[in-house]
């Protein structure tokens, strides 16, 4: 049975229940703060768990693109080493929002694996939470083992704990305990051998869990308590990978069809067959399982970056190339060709990769190329490091240095020590991590109390398109404490004007204003859950009272202006570059808007006027803001109606028109296109390949940008002795600089010339390193290619220089790589505790950096402390 088929069967057997079959969310999570990625079925319904919102179908099925790379499921250093984990992958669902419990979810589950996909009855088994004697004291769960032993016998029931058997969504919400059913798919021999009974949960390659039935009937609050939800529900998840391996017949995963073609094309590009050796295998599990989770990351919005989201597929991406690079000898890009691949295989299911190719193509390859380069310099790195070390064990720290600093994968220092006969302090790098990551959890630690509900079964209502102004009440509130933002407080109103960040726009502020005239100021609005969130840093004195809630105006209609112009940029940018252009992101603030987009090449000058101008002229034209908020999602697409790839829309959808600009939002826009004034470009250029960035400004920021464009040109000419031609007199000026430029350029070489040699013969030899601190009469770009230069003719090269003009001083630090690494030594930090010593500061590499201060008088005292660093 094809992967394909065995999703169809699985959709329609629960359609055949009365379930809706919805699309699979994004993988990347947008709307939700708790998460970066979807990492379960169940996380695009949390709203309808915690009683936020009502399911319009109260039986839902659906395949939901998952990926477990971080957090509590955290599956990354498992995936290649097995044949069953995975980054990426498809988990099979049906859910029960307040409708059928325990009973329909088994029957059902059991009527699918057996009757429908016909899998023998002999090799499956379930678990059932046995209770627990902690502090929540839970009974077994006699209900499901009874349902349970009227379907399979008493000794294929196995009783599993609270690790195993009780599923919870965090630290907080609902949970309750759960059934998994487990396949054995080992031969006849092995299980005669061997009970697979004791080999359920014991990490066996063919005893594995295929489908997990959690029965949803607590709440778990801040202080660990647990309560019962008013509704219970159903949440399942099926691994469909798993589930292939069974009905295909075969003992790993990567030997279904949802990863063959994947591995055959490895295997051409590489030239290494799979089967033949453990660790060519586990490297080509790694990569065909990696680029699926970059690919479909891609697809969905997320690219690659050193921060959030994207630092986390820019590390799956990178584990896969040095996986490639150590076992398969792949020193050039390849896993880009495996892009075409996966779309032939899996983009009928999902369509986004086939419409996507070009970018997630692009966006691979130039990954593949930066971090290729960051190998080869951890390598020479690496290799002084083994040259200078004392004995057979290389420092931990220095390791971690290696990984953190230069990007240099640990498990590759590791295999090249091996190879060389070196040992790792992996105690010393563990060490060092684990304080970076103490660091890190320390700064974005936050805790968050219970909610305290004010009004029972109260449901909020958004009325900020309408309206500024509204009479509200707190519903619920909660403390959040965080290192970072102290002490705040969240708070949900019966109804609000409150826009809260989403589709790019920022979040509204605003204030309470309370009957006597007390305020509190709302600082910020998101939405968590489908519930409109606001921020405070304290709470009204009186909380049942009515309040009047205010938006600031100001900033609301800055934004609109800005928002709006994001649509018409959008048609600008496919009228003029080509429907290719789609929207990667947006971020939509009061001062200023920023558009991403795909387009592969600079965005030229005419091209970019030819933008403005489009813009501006339906500006001008004072198109009308038309809007419909309850159109089918299928006919607003059939109207032409934009929608973003990595968005999840629902059955209705809110349609925004100006003029031929149509898109699906969710956002606030001005009344008439004449209320944005103006729209000008600030900057443009590239985020990643093939995804370029616009900045741009509307409304009072244009009108500011102006002003001081006009004072500038007034102060200009005046300084040209009001030339009626600034233009023509600058250029001349230009042209006298240039000239005179070149000259002082070649005095300066002559100049730099002389005092290379001079300095080479001034220095000394100080704990095995050639130093020099000294101060020249050169500007700081002088000095910069005259230290580069002497590192070219002189190893283990520490230089200080320093240099007075204008009455600033000037601090420049050159340290030899390899220098730098071998003693621990960083350029940048220590000009900046030497700037003390001339009032200013600075930064830069570890191996150059420059600081500038305004008291030239203590140059000296800091030539002269430099050597502390070599003591």
């Amino acid at each position: 049975m094809t992967s394909q088929k065995v999703r169809e069967q699985f959709l329609n057997f629960f359609k055949s229940k009365e379930h809706t079959i919805v699309p699979s969310a994004p993988m990347v999570m947008k709307n939700d703060p708790t998460l970066l990625f979807t990492n379960a079925g169940m996380n695009q319904f949390k709203e309808f768990f915690l009683g936020n919102t009502v399911s319009k179908s109260k039986r839902i099925t659906d395949t939901q693109k998952c990926l477990r790379v971080s957090g509590k499921h955290n599956d990354l250093e498992e995936v290649g080493k097995d044949t069953y984990h995975h980054t990426m992958f498809e988990m099979l669902g049906n859910w029960s929002f307040g409708d059928y419990f325990k009973k329909e979810a088994i029957q059902w589950a059991w009527e699918l694996l057996t009757e429908v996909y016909k899998i023998d009855k002999d090799s499956l088994y379930v678990s059932v939470f046995e209770g627990s004697n902690d502090a929540d004291n839970l009974k077994m769960d006699q209900e499901a083992l009874d349902l349970w032993s009227a379907i399979v016998p008493k000794d294929r029931i196995i009783m599993g704990n609270k690790k195993d058997n009780f599923w919870e969504m965090g630290d907080q919400g609902p949970c309750g305990p759960c059934s998994e059913i487990h396949v054995d798919i080992r031969s006849a021999e092995e299980k005669a051998k061997v009970p697979g009974a004791s080999l359920v949960n014991q990490d066996h390659p063919l005893v594995v869990e295929i489908w997990n039935l959690v029965f949803m009937q607590y709440n778990r609050k801040a202080n660990g308590e647990l309560e019962n939800l008013p509704e219970k529900h159903v949440d399942t998840g099926m691994g469909f990978e798993r589930l292939c391996m069974v009905l295909q017949g075969v003992q790993s995963n990567y030997d279904t069809d949802v990863f063959t073609p994947l591995i055959r094309e490895i295997e051409t590009i590489t030239n290494h067959k799979y089967g033949k050796d453990e660790q060519t295998d586990i490297a080509i599990r790694v990569i065909a399982d990696h680029i699926r989770a970059v690919a479909f990351s891609i697809a969905d919005g997320q690219l690659p970056s050193n921060t959030g989201a994207g630092y986390v597929i820019r590390r799956i991406l990178r584990r896969a190339i040095r996986y490639g690079f150590t076992f398969l000898d792949t020193k050039k890009p390849f896993m880009y060709r495996l892009v075409k691949v996966l779309g032939e295989s899996m983009g009928k299911a999902f369509p986004e990769l086939k419409e996507q190719y070009q970018l997630i193509e692009n966006v691979v390859k130039e990954e593949e190329n930066s971090f290729l380069s960051t190998l080869e310099q951890g390598l020479v790195l690496l290799d002084s490091v083994i040259k200078s070390s004392k004995d057979k064990t290389i420092n931990g720290h220095k390791a971690f240095e290696l990984y953190d600093t230069f990007g240099f994968p640990i498990d590759l220092t590791s295999l090249i020590l091996e190879e060389k006969g070196y040992d790792l302090d992996v105690e010393g790098f563990e060490k060092a991590l684990q304080a970076q990551k103490d660091r890190s959890r320390s700064a974005s630690e936050t805790s968050k109390e219970d909610w305290t509900i004010l009004l029972e079964d109260a449901e909020q209502e958004f009325i900020g398109y309408d309206s500024l102004e509204a009479k509200v009440k707190l519903v619920k509130y909660r403390k959040v404490s965080s290192k970072k933002d102290g002490d705040q407080y969240q708070s949900v109103f019966n109804l609000t004007p409150f826009y809260a960040e989403g589709g790019g726009q920022v979040g509204d502020k605003g204030y309470l204003e309370a009957s006597n005239g007390d305020v509190t100021y709302i600082i910020d609005t998101k939405r968590e859950n489908n519930e409109i969130i606001h921020f405070s840093e304290n709470l009204p004195k009186d909380i049942s009272g009515t309040f009047k809630a205010v938006v600031d105006e100001k900033q609301r209609r800055r934004t609109e202006s800005n928002h709006t112009a994001t649509h018409l940029l959008h048609q600008a940018l496919r009228e003029i570059l080509g429907e290719h252009v789609e929207q990667k992101g947006s971020a939509v603030h009061s001062k200023y808007l920023r558009f991403d987009f795909s387009h592969f090449s600079k965005v030229t000058t005419e091209e970019l006027r030819e933008v403005e101008n489009f813009v501006n002229a339906r500006i001008e034209g004072h198109l009308p803001f038309e809007e419909n908020r309850n159109v089918p999602v299928k006919e607003a697409l059939a109207q032409g109606a934009m929608a973003l790839f990595g968005e999840k829309y629902g059955d209705t959808v809110r349609t925004v028109r100006f003029g031929q600009s149509i898109e699906l939002c969710g956002g606030t826009h001005v009344k008439n296109t004449g209320d944005i004034w103006h729209f000008k470009i600030t900057s443009e250029g590239a985020v990643a390949s093939g995804i370029r960035r616009i900045e741009a400004i509307t409304s009072d920021a244009v009108k500011d940008f102006y002003f001081k464009n006009n004072r500038t040109l007034f102060e200009v000419k005046d300084l040209l002795n009001n030339s009626q031609d600034p233009v023509k007199a600058v250029t001349a000026l230009q042209e006298e600089n240039a000239q005179l430029k070149k000259q002082v350029e070649g005095l300066l070489k002559d100049k730099a010339k002389n005092l290379k040699s001079e300095l080479l013969n001034e220095l000394a030899d100080l704990n095995e390193v050639k130093f020099l601190a000294k101060k020249v009469d050169l500007d700081a770009a002088s000095i910069k290619d005259l230290s580069f230069e002497m590192g070219q003719n002189k190893e283990n090269l520490f230089l200080l220089l320093a240099s007075e003009k204008d009455g600033k001083a000037i601090l420049s630090c050159y340290i030899s790589k390899e220098l730098a690494f071998e003693r621990n030594l960083n350029a940048g930090t220590i000009v900046r505790e030497l700037g003390k010593y001339i009032q200013g500061g600075g930064g830069g590499q570890p191996f150059f950096a420059t600081a500038g201060g305004k008291n030239p008088a203590g140059i000296p005292e800091a030539l002269e402390k430099v050597e502390v660093y070599l003591k």
